[in-house]
């Protein structure tokens, strides 16, 4: 197990070093200069009721947003769905679906899913800039995540994600990868101190490509003879993400439970973050959960030059999870709320369902 373990802490240090001037280079300056910001949007109502705070503590098919490692938590199978109504009253809906299972004692493989519809846009062209006549298209963002993660003991879990990021609208696309690695740790008299590190986002730089890219121009002028001219598109890298997060668990009573977490995020191209939450729980049947994301000029307003965030940073959700069965080990249904506070349109809303058995 140990030996198991050096391995996998020496993958994610040269991971770390690798991207460490990404990850760590980051500043303000660089903010909208990415590629594929949709790899930064939790569409996990659970997770997301806390504004990520709980990446020390995610278990299941979310941790394939948050920290692979949680992954290693699914006890047989676990099935997720979930809906998010981003930015409520922009038309843009986000629908994720995952699963995982466990292929070992200590190993568990998941496959997840992300859509990001932004809804039907008008097609305009340089001589039409109305687009009057020329119909509308759908551009297509999707994400589809490869998952392991292994429990090397009660108390040390790991894994990494590959990601397979694709990008398209009528005539060009992109398409590109990226690894996450993550770790938890568990300690405490009743394993109720959680740390976990994970650095997200890792890959190489993406470039669009396609006939959108491409014109037709005459050889000279009043001649009828043409050439097509290819452009060329710049290359774009991928929002690398360091989180390094811990949380608490502080039991009241065999019933109850509040969990204290917080989380650091390191962002290559925003400001770096930090997250507060905090999560009640009632039987492991019924709880809510609320947290606080914090960036440097988010309290100045949307229209601050030094607020880059739509967001205003207070997340809050619940969830109830309740067997099906009254035998040992029952299938759990859970059904989860979020709500995303936003300085413009009315907030954004995830709603979703878990079946874990």
């Amino acid at each position: 197990m140990k030996k198991s373990f050096r391995y996998i802490v020496l993958s994610l240090v040269l991971l770390l070093g690798v991207s460490a001037p990404k990850a760590f280079a980051g500043n303000e300056d660089r903010s909208g200069q990415a590629g594929a910001p949709e790899l930064l949007i939790n569409p996990w109502a659970a997770s997301a009721g806390w504004g990520n705070a709980g990446m020390s503590y995610v278990k299941g098919v979310e941790a394939m947003f948050g920290n692979i490692a949680g992954l290693s938590g699914v006890r047989s199978l676990d099935v997720n769905f979930s809906h998010t109504d981003w930015l409520k009253g922009s038309d843009v809906k986000i629908s994720s679906f995952g699963l995982a299972v466990r292929v070992g004692e200590s190993s568990v493989l998941g496959l997840s899913f992300f859509s990001l519809n932004p809804g039907t846009i008008q097609e305009t062209t340089y001589d039409s800039p109305d687009g009057a006549g020329l119909g509308t298209f759908k551009p297509s963002l999707m994400n589809i995540n490869i998952g392991f993660a292994k429990m090397f003991s009660n108390s040390i879990s790991g894994g990494f994600n590959l990601k397979i990021v694709s990008e398209s609208i009528s005539n060009m696309g992109a398409v590109g990868v990226a690894l996450d690695a993550g770790i938890q740790y568990v300690t405490g008299p009743f394993d109720n101190i959680h740390f976990g590190i994970t650095l997200k986002n890792i890959g190489p730089t993406m470039t669009m490509s396609g006939d959108g890219l491409s014109f037709k121009a005459y050889f000279y002028p009043n001649s009828s003879l043409q050439w097509t001219v290819i452009q060329r598109a710049d290359q774009f890298e991928l929002p690398t993400q360091l989180s390094i997060a811990a949380a608490y668990d502080w039991h009241l009573a065999e019933e109850h439970r509040i969990t204290f977490a917080g989380n650091f995020i390191s962002n290559s191209f925003t400001k770096d973050q930090y997250v507060l939450g905090a999560e009640y729980s009632w039987r492991e049947w019924f709880l809510v959960r609320g947290g606080y994301v914090f960036e440097s000029g988010i309290f100045k307003g949307i229209l601050d030059d030094d607020c880059m965030n739509l967001n205003k940073g207070l997340h809050a959700g619940c969830s109830v999870q309740v067997p099906i069965s009254k035998s040992e080990n029952a299938p759990v249904l859970a059904i989860d709320y979020a709500f995303r506070n936003t300085y413009s349109y009315k907030g954004t809303h995830s709603i979703g369902a878990r079946l874990i058995f």
